[in-house]
């Protein structure tokens, strides 16, 4: 089996799919790398199947971002370590920050769009959502999300049909017309 071409295939269509349902690029480079090592690692056993490899590498990323989420989820994560006597900032004002910041953005600004598009993802319901990811931003095809996932064909149309109207039943107030 050739792993360097299965990743020159697979890695940027991962990568993608990765950062296109909530994680950060340097989150998707390593969970992708972490990924390609697992299949290194299991390269005997594997027959040359490249469609099963790269269903195969998409289910250990998804699993390894899995844990990771667990993992941060016990975590908690502190912007600036202050004082308690100190009276120079408080939550309450860092909050209050964010949210004059999030006001001030409008439809034609990058981060309003993006911020948008991630909320009617989240939106979508999990199967919905892995189907339209890996055929959209995964870029693979109806047949290789019906092997990964389990399911027939006809299936994975309908969930990225359905997919497809969610999102633009939600996101519908952003419809240019002339």
């Amino acid at each position: 089996m050739n792993v360097e071409a299965i990743y020159k295939a697979v890695a940027p269509k991962l990568t993608n799919w990765l950062v296109a349902t909530g994680s950060s690029y340097h989150e998707a480079c390593d969970i992708v790398q972490n990924s390609f090592l697992k299949i290194w690692k299991m390269r005997d056993d594997l027959h040359d199947d490249e469609t099963a490899v790269s269903g195969l590498v998409f289910t250990i990323a998804r699993n390894l971002r899995k844990n990771l989420a667990r993992d941060n989820a016990r975590l908690t994560f502190v912007g600036e370590i202050r004082d308690p006597d100190d009276s120079g900032g408080s939550a309450d004002n860092a909050a209050a920050h964010l949210d004059a910041r999030q006001a001030s953005l409008t439809p034609g600004d990058a981060e309003y769009l993006r911020s948008r598009l991630v909320a009617a993802f989240a939106k979508l319901p999990p199967i919905l959502r892995d189907a339209y990811t890996l055929f959209q931003v995964g870029q693979m095809s109806i047949r290789e999300i019906a092997n990964q996932t389990g399911v027939s064909e006809n299936l994975v149309k309908v969930r990225i049909f359905r997919a497809k109207e969610k999102l633009r039943e939600i996101l519908a107030d952003l419809r240019v017309t002339f």
